[in-house]
């Protein structure tokens, strides 16, 4: 196979197979030669039958490139949930695959995740498929992106809520966790609660159990066998929960 499908195949486990691999199978059609895809599709093949693949040393079987390809595909369900694919919203998308995966492996991801937006892919299925195989941890993740990503354009319609919630049902995340990541997403009167999935009217004793609760949820080190290079964005998330109980410590003189 060519250097870009190489590239792609190198991270890939179980996103090879399944509406995943589909979806992928259709990018590159699009800009990748026929041989290329014949070899591409081989390895989806000999995935589908079980066949052993290369081994890694994560402790799980989600690796760095499933998460990425995951990303790509939701990203592209969201970003054209509401009517129309904006600039700004591509430019996140890119700037984000550049922090995380620097310039060569952000520009072939980048060229794949334009070819994906132009396909009708199923959020559910898609989900089904990642809920199979991703920790909670690295769901809470995918969500936290696509956010970012709504928010890319300065403005973040009811459309787009209303895919990224329907993908966080798909994806078994409960209606706490989605509303303690959207809310990090506004500066709003009564967030900082919201992130750390309490009330306003809970006692002192009750906020330091809390913010005890989130930082076990949502510390990075649940995201280390993706890789370093999606450290980054579950260290905004920590800091987030880092800023929520700081702002109700300085509220109540704790």
């Amino acid at each position: 196979m060519g250097s870009f499908t190489k590239w792609l195949g190198a991270g890939l486990g179980f996103t090879l197979g399944g509406p995943i691999g589909a979806a992928i199978g259709f990018a590159l059609g699009s800009f990748v030669d026929k041989f290329e895809i014949e070899g591409f599709k081989q390895e989806q093949i000999d995935y589908d039958r079980g066949k052993p693949r290369r081994t890694t040393k994560t402790h799980s079987n989600t690796q760095s490139g499933d998460f990425e390809m995951s990303l790509l595909v939701l990203a592209s369900i969201v970003i054209k949930s509401d009517g129309k694919v904006d600039q700004r919203e591509l430019n996140f998308v890119r700037s984000q695959f550049l922090s995380m995966y620097g310039k060569e492996r952000a520009n072939n991801a980048f060229k794949l995740f334009k070819a994906i937006v132009k396909k009708e892919v199923s959020a559910r299925q898609v989900c089904i498929q990642i809920r199979e195989h991703m920790s909670h941890a690295s769901r809470l993740q995918l969500l936290h992106f696509l956010f970012g990503i709504a928010k890319a354009d300065e403005f973040v319609s009811k459309n787009e809520v209303d895919e990224i919630k329907k993908i966080a049902g798909y994806l078994y995340i409960n209606q706490y966790d989605f509303e303690s990541i959207k809310a990090m997403f506004y500066d709003e009167s009564g967030n900082a609660y919201k992130i750390l999935e309490i009330d306003k009217s809970v006692s002192n004793d009750e906020v330091k159990t809390a913010y005890r609760k989130m930082v076990k949820k949502y510390h990075p080190d649940k995201l280390r066998d993706l890789g370093d290079e999606h450290l980054k964005g579950a260290k905004e998330k920590f800091q987030s929960i880092q800023d929520a109980y700081e702002k109700i410590k300085n509220e109540r003189g704790l």
